[in-house]
């Protein structure tokens, strides 16, 4: 009994040492970055946004090779364009005032950026791609880019940017004291639009 004592004890010596080692000279990985960030530029902006439109692409990308099998990726990307008016383009003889009316000229509006959201975008499935995944996945993502962007260029994104600009001038103007106010963009051709 007092030499199973005096084994029980020393095998409890030897885990508690052997643990004590363990956690002080384990090989953990720690972590170290050295940042030196600069400022470059610094721009005035004055784009107003007014329009956000979010995308949804289902994407399968394929590399076909004759010798290897045809390796795919199958993504799902969610993107973001947004329009916008560049309100520092406004001159002074844009704007002019008769009492109680305005007649303001506002510049076109514009498609400010597109741009893919990789946090909500992810890789659903890649199918024989080995070595080539990241390649692969980083072509898939550029083929996006572009058919989102002709997309968004076909759609009504600045109509309704500029359906939105006479939304949010109208009761800028009226709270300005001005009861009667056309609103028109810039290079225009149809007739201005009447708020009242």
């Amino acid at each position: 009994m007092v030499r199973l004592l005096k084994l029980l004890v020393i095998v409890a010596v030897i885990g508690l040492a052997g643990w004590f080692l363990a956690t002080k000279f384990s090989l953990k990985t720690t972590v170290e970055s050295k940042h030196q960030i600069l400022l470059e530029r610094v721009e005035a902006m004055g784009k107003l946004e007014l329009v956000k439109y979010r995308l949804s692409d289902v994407l399968e990308h394929k590399n076909k090779t004759p010798f290897l099998p045809d390796a795919s990726v199958l993504l799902i990307i969610k993107a973001d364009a947004v329009g916008c008016i560049d309100l520092t383009k406004i001159k002074s003889t844009d704007i002019k005032v008769y009492g109680d009316s305005v007649v303001m000229q506002l510049p076109q509006p514009e498609i400010c950026y597109i741009k893919i959201d990789h946090k909500s975008s992810r890789v659903y499935d890649t199918k024989m791609a080995f070595f080539r995944e990241a390649d692969l996945v980083d072509e898939a993502y550029k083929s996006a880019e572009r058919q989102i962007a002709a997309e968004v260029r076909k759609s009504d994104i600045l109509q309704q940017t500029k359906t939105n600009a006479l939304n949010v001038f109208r009761p800028i103007l009226t709270g300005l004291g001005f009861n009667k106010m056309t609103i028109t963009f810039e290079g225009s051709l149809t007739i201005p639009q009447q708020l009242q």
